[in-house]
């Protein structure tokens, strides 16, 4: 009879330690990429209304990614991985650089929706490709290094 109760106490605490438990976050949050360059042609077939939208998709992996080059290029590094202590200082900061990141960026994406429609359809198309070459740098970073 005396088993049951301390069972229970056991398994209480083995689930209320892993609830406890934080997995270690990514220096790069979320899913970060694009599925393809353009070409300038491709560019000039589509709609404003989609290059509007690969407009603002090659900015949010910018603004999650050139801040932490020195770190990694990709999603899935973690402080650890870096040899980075996991501490609870250490942890607070990358929280709060996430939090950050994500303000900044649904300030800008506010901002863009508002304004960007106005733009010149041949600048939209010239940023996509500034933006598309900065973006294939990433994959020559480790040359610098």
């Amino acid at each position: 009879m005396k088993m049951k109760p301390t069972l229970f106490i056991i398994v209480f605490l083995l689930v209320t330690s892993f609830g406890f438990a934080q997995a270690e976050l990514s220096i790069i949050s979320g899913k970060v990429g694009i599925s393809k360059y353009h070409d300038r042609d491709e560019l000039d077939q589509m709609q404003k209304g989609q290059l509007l939208t690969l407009y603002i998709e090659r900015i949010e992996v910018i603004v999650k990614i050139l801040p932490n080059i020195a770190f990694a290029t990709m999603p899935g590094v973690t402080m650890s991985a870096l040899g980075i202590p996991d501490t609870k200082d250490h942890r607070k900061a990358l929280e709060d650089q996430h939090e950050a990141t994500s303000n900044y960026f649904n300030n800008t994406l506010e901002f863009q929706n508002k304004i960007l429609p106005y733009s010149d359809k041949s600048n939209l198309i010239a940023a996509i490709l500034f933006y598309e070459e900065t973006l294939k740098s990433l994959h020559t970073y480790r040359e610098f290094n």
